[in-house]
């Protein structure tokens, strides 16, 4: 099950349809968002489908069981920084940016509203040192919001917000300058609520 497809297997057939009046957000990603703290989701209409490891080309196999079948009205994407990490292989910044551009056009297809996230900022890989994601990220994010602008879909800006001047993340936001402590959190979560209420208001 190379891109995991079986893990919310179980959780997707029991999700009943949104009501008529359900905003549902389905939250597409990687491990950050796999670990994103339970209390952001507590009461709102939001599904976490993140899974911990996983590359573009692992999530865009998933996109239909895990978003499309659920029936959001919005899914944020966010995603890429395992690509740079060569978990699943070498991939270019195109290929990468096409990976998402994938997945915003199945979302679009599907009356979804996608958010295009910015991948956060990563000064470097404690299990992989010296690929210098602190100089590539930048270059892919400027790829990305080029790409949301082009399919006129929101472009979501974590990394402005939380680099510091090594285009890592502060102290105070990470665990091992990849993973987000419950501060770092915070800001992603009020960064995350106004761009869905923003996207939609502009429905």
């Amino acid at each position: 099950d190379w891109g995991n497809l079986g893990k919310f297997k179980s959780a997707n057939e029991k999700l009943q349809s949104p009501n008529p009046s359900e905003q549902r957000v389905v939250f597409m990603g990687n491990s950050i968002t796999e670990g994103w703290t339970k209390s952001f989701f507590k009461g709102k209409p939001y599904v976490n489908r993140g899974i911990g490891g996983q590359t573009t080309p692992q999530m865009l196999l998933r996109v239909r069981q895990d978003v499309i079948a659920l029936e959001p009205t919005i899914v944020v994407i966010l995603a890429c920084t395992n690509d740079f990490a060569c978990i699943t292989g070498p991939m270019t910044l195109a290929e990468i940016r096409d990976n998402i551009l994938s997945m915003v056009e199945l979302a679009k297809t599907n009356d979804i509203i996608p958010i295009v996230s910015s991948v956060l900022p990563a000064y470097d890989y404690p299990w992989r040192p010296g690929l210098e994601p602190n100089k590539k990220i930048p270059k892919l994010n400027a790829l990305l919001n080029a790409m949301a602008k082009e399919q006129n879909v929101p472009y979501l800006d974590y990394f402005s917000a939380m680099a510091d001047e090594r285009n890592g993340l502060p102290k105070e936001y990470t665990t091992d300058e990849v993973h987000v402590t419950e501060k770092g959190y915070g800001i992603m979560g009020d960064i995350v609520e106004e761009a869905i209420s923003k996207a939609l208001k502009n429905k």
